[in-house]
């Protein structure tokens, strides 16, 4: 049996697509059929045995778009392998301590509860200061958020290594 692989996310400056990106070409190499789209671009999930789910973080909250894909696929995502990320805090450190043991929004845990995901995870983000509004500026400056990109790629990479063993254990 073929495993076809979404990797769906949600972004606001472009870091957790790449995030997401990385993650569908580590699957892929692994020989899983992936498709990596946004969360709000996805249509049927029937084609798909495994979903990987991701949102950039803002205040503790996912994005609108997964979080609305999430409610929206609850039942199909149930009957899916599912794993989940996050991708949001700057600066050096384990991301789960940099959020004070944060590592999914509160409001979406029960969602996420009935889904049983295989791993949820919490990545570095990227503060780009460029990309930036002039609010949000002000707000990154006033709370002395760490500036650049945190991302750490082996992270991110040893995730998505797993998720293809794990996909493996499922067609063996």
């Amino acid at each position: 049996m073929e495993i076809h692989v979404l990797v769906a996310y949600a972004t606001k400056y472009g870091a957790t697509a790449e995030i997401a990106e990385k993650i569908g070409q580590v699957l892929r190499k692994a020989g899983f059929h992936t498709d990596v789209l946004p969360a709000d671009r996805v249509g049927d999930l029937a084609a798909y045995r495994a979903v990987v789910l991701g949102s950039a973080v803002y205040i503790g909250q996912w994005r609108k778009e997964a979080a609305d894909f999430l409610g929206k696929n609850e039942r199909m995502l149930v009957e899916r392998l599912v794993w989940l990320f996050s991708s949001g805090p700057t600066g050096e450190g384990d991301p789960v301590q940099l959020l004070k043991g944060w590592r999914f929004p509160e409001a979406l845990q029960p969602i996420a509860d009935r889904i049983r995901p295989r791993d949820v995870a919490l990545f570095h983000g990227m503060l780009d200061m460029n990309k930036l509004s002039l609010a949000e500026k002000l707000i990154v400056k006033g709370i002395k958020a760490p500036v650049g990109d945190f991302r750490d790629w082996d992270a991110i990479t040893s995730w998505a290594a797993g998720i293809a063993d794990a996909l493996k254990a499922e067609v063996s």
